[in-house]
């Protein structure tokens, strides 16, 4: 997609979009990560496809959590698009999923105005009803699906068998998926920025520049964009120059290219998700201390005691609206590349700029240990 400028704001959105319906990993153990997601993370089994339903070259398990799902792929032979796709990248999110109430009209408005198609308008069904699902690449090898599920009452989708496993670790209170993060290449952040914005009718919240994302060794810069109703935010980052090698190279590096660099999910109460996450064994990155110190002078009154926050490493932020927490999980994967987010919002509409600092210098101690920075 060719960078142009933005266009204005549309009186009418013709894109609706109802939230995130689902993300599907690529992985290369589909069965163990989908263990991983219950026992660490509290995702519930939710709906099974492979071999026993009828699938010849791959298995999926679906797993859930209140509105995130989660589909984890795997190939069940050498040699396909899947397997490919982990062998370069490692596992990752291959496709996000967007609920919408007609995946024909989505994907006719979205490729007339220039979007690569992925797949033409399908319907499948079975005896709990129908669903369309239509698809356009977006940055990298990942891929936007719309998905038409309102005459459906099934498990997830046509194909799929409910999964009941007896083993189900209760839920750690994740809600619904706040934004998604994509990391793309040198001087790509205006050319996606401008896909999202005259492709699918989002609009810029707001721009971070090297100024506001660096630290003594490295920068990066970020733009966010919104969909109409604000369900779906996709910050999208790029490299910038600085002493050393900074945390979207070394993603783009081990990656093999753009894609999701991290999935930040929403609690009502982020230190006891936190709490149950860190029992579970789910590593965050740590920030120093000293973080703490001055903590109550930049954001003002909060409700959570200081002391409460400071052995989680959780970190605080303040905007007009109000103010947020949020967390980071150490890289889920070999490859230092997928990562989640835990925020809780209270009335804070940003992504926690006053906290970049803090935690880039985390991630830079993190690329040092592994010897990338």
């Amino acid at each position: 997609m060719e960078s142009s400028a933005i266009l204005e704001t549309p009186v009418q959105d013709f894109l609706p979009l109802n939230g995130t319906d689902y993300l599907e990993l690529y992985v290369a153990n589909s069965k163990q990560a989908a263990h991983f997601f219950q026992t660490a993370f509290g995702f519930q089994p939710l709906a099974y496809a492979g071999l026993e339903t009828g699938l010849k070259d791959r298995e999926s398990y679906v797993v859930v959590q209140d509105k995130i799902r989660l589909v984890l792929t795997s190939p069940l032979h050498g040699g396909t698009e899947i397997g490919k796709h982990i062998d370069e990248h490692g596992d990752g999110v291959r496709v996000v999923a967007l609920w919408v109430d007609d995946a024909t009209r989505a994907f006719e408005e979205t490729t007339q105005r220039g979007a690569v198609a992925f797949q033409r308008p399908t319907r499948s069904e079975d005896e709990h009803g129908y669903v369309v699902v239509s698809g356009i690449h977006t940055y990298g090898d990942t891929v936007h699906m719309f998905v038409e599920r309102n005459g459906y009452s099934g498990v997830f989708l046509p194909g799929y068998r409910a999964w009941n496993p007896q083993y189900g670790p209760s839920e750690v209170g994740l809600r619904y998926v706040d934004h998604m993060v994509g990391n793309v290449g040198w001087n790509e952040m205006n050319t996606w920025v401008n896909f999202y914005a005259n492709v699918m009718g989002f609009n810029q919240l707001v721009s971070f520049d090297d100024k506001d994302i660096s630290t003594d060794y490295t920068a990066l810069m970020s733009k966010v964009m919104s969909n109409g109703n604000g369900r779906i935010k996709f910050p999208i980052n790029e490299p910038a120059e600085g002493k050393k090698k900074s945390q979207v190279e070394e993603y783009l590096d081990f990656y093999g290219g753009s894609g999701v660099q991290h999935i930040a999910v929403a609690t009502d109460n982020i230190v006891e998700t936190v709490m149950a996450l860190r029992d579970r064994g789910v590593e965050f990155l740590k920030v120093p201390d000293a973080y703490y110190e001055d903590l109550k002078e930049r954001v003002g009154q909060i409700d959570e005691e200081i002391e409460t926050l400071r052995p989680l490493g959780i970190l605080v932020d303040r905007d007009d609206e109000g103010y947020l927490l949020q967390i980071f999980t150490r890289p889920i994967c070999p490859r230092p590349t997928l990562f989640f987010e835990i925020i809780q919002r209270k009335g804070a509409k940003s992504f926690g700029k006053g906290n970049f600092k803090a935690l880039f210098e985390a991630i830079e101690r993190e690329q040092e240990l592994r010897g990338t920075l």
